[in-house]
């Protein structure tokens, strides 16, 4: 699914209209009509008590559309308009004098205003900004906004909370609304995904508002949200007449004494992604725990019994996964510095490869094209640089991958994928994957995909859908605190079958959806 940025929203707005040979209040009345059926649908004539703010653009008109709507099958309303301003946008006062003709008069609140008597039962209709703001509201609107956070009634914002921005962090983040939900219009928001962001907004779902899909199919954007009909293309089933050389054979490297566990889990992952063969290389410590804990696993060894000091492969392979666990003594960057000379072999570069080549950055001009760096967020600081929020962050990081010619996976509670100047957004995952050696397991799944032949970007792409899918369903068994990364390899086979079981049902139908 794209996600539009506020120009691209502006557009499609536009390009519907004369597309589709509409009005723009009529455009506004969809938007309307699809939130007052969506209340509906859940309220069923409820007596409860509707507050709606609505600010004086396009986002008011929204909120006193759908307050007609509302008076109309007789729900108990009160409309403030919130006079921020002077100026009007032609729909909101077209809306404004449909209200006055049924003799419903919306109360004006300026910077004069009385406190607001609001119940904690209530229902709160957020539509006082919307996508266009570029500036923190005025002081007296944010103590409105204050006293709506603080009344604990349920707040329902239109397509995104009053005071958010839709490219940088809010400055004042007490003016910005506190959303229990938000109907987002037609696609998500890129806010809706950044920690610093995100917080505004508890839940969300789209409201689809009938925008022309010939814009939203040729428009290129900068962001994508991958859930399951995503990555679904993405998927290469496995083929009746095949062997376990059909489907590569992966290397990961890395584990120094007292840090085996870390390679042991990227070795069992990268198993479980489906590679045909997988060899782990570690100090000469780890060559009895692999052999007994991993004994699917053949196991090369270095001449130190305790830290990686040289990395000799004597065969061919497909991928390779590097850093966990391995340390930043000397002669282990030395070894990897000699390694990534001579080797032009798919690489995913994890952990220690990661604070290494933030020691060495003269290294990343050795890494194969497309190689995958999987930083959590203080290796990824040390690669990039501070950023001052989410956004520069971002930038930061395209600007990164579009240098050195890498794809970057930046964890998170939505981990993105980043290949050059795209964002790829992943669905899934939970609080719970916030343990030690989750990363490690994403390390050996991607590497695991990319040994099977999978392109980097995909195998990225694919690889972070399918680690969050095994957490969420550990999750579902054992809840967030039990989670721990061995259960969540060990649910990467369920996490294939879902993917699997819908292939199957659309083979057998002909139907997508």
């Amino acid at each position: 699914m794209k996600i539009l940025s506020k120009e691209q929203v502006y557009e499609a707005d536009e390009f519907t209209i004369k597309k589709q040979e509409i009005t723009s209040d009529a455009l506004m009345e969809r938007a309307a009509l699809g939130i007052f059926n969506w209340m509906h649908q859940r309220l069923q004539g409820n007596p409860i008590k509707i507050h709606l703010f609505c600010g004086i653009g396009n986002n008011g008109g929204d909120g006193l559309a759908l307050a007609r709507h509302l008076k109309e099958h007789d729900y108990d309303i009160k409309v403030y308009v919130v006079n921020y301003s002077e100026k009007r946008s032609k729909d909101f006062l077209l809306n404004l004098n449909r209200l006055k003709d049924r003799k419903l008069w919306p109360e004006f609140v300026d910077e004069q205003h009385q406190k607001i008597t609001i119940g904690p039962d209530d229902i709160i209709v957020d539509a006082i900004f919307g996508i266009g703001l570029n500036r923190s509201p005025s002081p007296w609107v944010g103590d409105l906004i204050k006293q709506i956070n603080g009344s604990s009634a349920f707040v329902l914002s239109l397509d995104i909370p009053s005071g958010l921005f839709m490219d940088s962090v809010p400055e004042l983040p007490e003016r910005v609304i506190q959303a229990n939900h938000v109907l987002s219009f037609q696609c998500a928001k890129l806010p809706f995904f950044l920690p610093e962001t995100a917080i505004y907004a508890n839940q969300w779902e789209i409201l689809d508002i009938g925008l022309d899909q010939e814009y939203l199919s040729m428009v290129e954007t900068k962001y994508r949200l991958t859930g399951k009909y995503e990555v679904l293309p993405i998927y290469r089933p496995r083929l009746k007449f095949s062997h376990k050389g059909t489907y590569g054979h992966a290397v990961l490297i890395g584990g120094g004494y007292g840090k085996i566990g870390a390679v042991s889990l990227a070795t069992m992952a990268c198993l479980n992604a489906g590679v045909g063969l997988v060899t782990a290389y570690v100090p000469r410590c780890g060559y009895v725990p692999l052999q007994t804990g991993v004994p699917e696993a053949m196991v090369l060894t270095d001449a130190n019994e305790r830290q990686i000091t040289a990395v000799e492969i004597p065969f061919k392979t497909q991928a390779i996964g590097i850093g966990m666990g391995m340390g930043t003594e000397e002669e282990t960057i030395r070894a990897f510095e000699k390694f990534l000379k001579g080797n032009s072999t798919k690489l995913v570069v994890d952990a220690d490869g990661l604070n290494i080549l933030s020691k060495a950055p003269e290294l990343l001009h050795k890494l194969p094209e497309e190689t995958v760096l999987t930083p959590h967020p203080k290796e990824l600081e040390r690669l990039v640089g501070k950023w001052k929020d989410d956004f520069e962050k971002l930038a930061k990081v395209k600007e990164f991958s579009k240098k050195y010619g890498c794809i970057i996976v930046v964890k998170g509670a939505h981990t993105i994928v980043v290949d050059k100047g795209m964002g790829y957004i992943n669905t899934t995952g939970n609080p719970g994957m916030a343990t030690a050696g989750s990363g490690d397991v994403l390390t050996g799944i991607i590497t695991g995909l990319i040994a099977q032949g999978y392109t980097a970007l995909d195998a990225s792409i694919f690889g972070v859908y399918l680690h969050g899918s095994a957490g969420d369903i550990t999750a579902s068994k054992e809840g967030y605190e039990a989670v721990t990364s061995s259960k969540i390899m060990e649910n990467l086979g369920v996490a294939f079958v879902e993917l699997f079981q819908r292939e199957r049902v659309e083979e057998q139908t002909g139907n997508p959806n």
